[in-house]
């Protein structure tokens, strides 16, 4: 097995440990310091064109994974050991994670709900997602709570772990970048209706996987999950946003919950598609039962996404074992290497993350736990 494979396991289930330990900070986070570089790329490089939104999508993103890269590859010229390398990826996973302060956001607003002060969770709300709060009742509220947990639990936790089981510290920094840049300028608001299209779209094809597998392990850890798999699968591709819908389809069908329907944001009125319409209305307790089960689909997809990268670590050896080694007496032409050394040593030589991030709104504060455009 590949030592650079193992490493990543370690590191990987270390941050996601740190991740709920500690959660994000409230200032420093490295996430909060792409977003200050973001805003700061964007005011030199913002044009109402969709081709400057691409150069800007590909030096900021770009920028953040080529980096990553080469912090890692910096790590390894140090030495073998493996301990810088399983501290580097814990802190990247740590700082990409986001699913503490998910629940711990989401929370916030059930418990101002279940105590009967409704002002506190419409001030609570917008820490989650981009809706207006004041125009939103008691279920209202508790609805798009609901929906920003499924969402999130994609965006913020389980789409990295994808992406880092798949390229390791960049997939990780990359697909944050990618889903930072889309919170903060992949709308469809004059402004970034052009400029932003490109994180936009780049954001849709790097959530693509962690959705289906987040709705996966929902379907599989929710209480019904023939209920969630039949919701995912009647009306996961209802929902205007190719990721979203998928996730909170099955979140609903697995708390038994009705999701979707009217909503109000960004001055805007938007009549989207229900999901589950058998399932009854929400309710404040179902923020916790959400909550609760985005944890489990969280600790399932760390699962997944280790014995993913250690089942290619123990394959990749076993692919050069079928190709016999030079026999002893027979020389080996001058300036070439006995069949498969080269490509062993390049290997153990060579260098190996509505939407998340801003929380639907540009700001130079994007936090780790993601925040919805709706």
């Amino acid at each position: 097995m590949r030592a650079d494979h193992a490493s990543y396991a370690c590191g990987a289930a270390l941050g996601f440990l740190g991740d709920l330990a500690t959660g994000d900070p409230r200032r420093g986070h490295p996430v909060a310091a792409f977003g200050t570089a973001a805003l700061a790329a964007e005011r030199l490089l913002w044009r109402d064109h969709r081709g400057s939104g691409a150069l800007y999508t590909a030096v900021c993103a770009g920028g953040a994974a080529a980096g990553a890269a080469l912090t890692v590859r910096a790590v390894r010229a140090l030495g073998p050991s493996r301990a810088a390398h399983t501290a580097l990826t814990a802190a990247a996973t740590w700082a990409v994670l986001g699913g503490t302060t998910l629940g711990r956001e989401a929370r916030a607003v059930g418990g101002a709900l279940a105590a009967g002060d409704l002002d506190a969770a419409r001030r609570r709300l917008p820490h989650l997602c981009g809706r207006d709060p004041q125009a939103l009742d008691e279920r209202q509220i508790a609805r798009a709570v609901v929906e920003s947990v499924a969402e999130n639990t994609s965006d913020a936790v389980v789409g990295a772990l994808v992406w880092g089981a798949v390229a390791g510290v960049p997939g990780l920094v990359g697909f944050r970048a990618v889903n930072t840049l889309d919170a903060m300028v992949g709308h469809r608001s004059p402004r970034y209706r052009r400029f932003g299209w490109a994180s936009a779209r780049l954001d849709d094809l790097a959530g693509w996987p962690g959705a289906r597998l987040t709705a996966a392990l929902a379907a599989l850890a929710g209480p019904d999950p023939r209920g969630a798999w039949r919701a995912w699968r009647r009306d996961g591709q209802r929902h205007p946003s190719p990721n979203a819908g998928p996730v909170e389809a099955s979140f609903a069908g697995a708390l038994g919950v009705r999701l979707g329907g009217t909503l109000a944001y960004g001055g805007r009125v938007e009549h989207r598609p229900v999901l589950n319409s058998g399932g009854r209305p929400v309710e404040a307790a179902d923020i916790e039962r959400a909550v609760r089960l985005s944890r489990r689909v969280g600790a399932l997809a760390l699962g997944v996404s280790v014995a993913a990268r250690l089942a290619v670590g123990a394959l990749r050896p076993a692919r050069t074992g079928l190709f016999p080694a030079a026999r002893p007496g027979v020389p080996v032409r001058a300036g070439r290497a006995p069949h498969g050394a080269l490509s062993h040593r390049a290997r153990s030589s060579g260098a190996p993350g509505n939407a998340g991030g801003a929380y639907g709104q540009a700001t130079a504060r994007p936090s780790a736990a993601g925040r919805d455009r709706g």
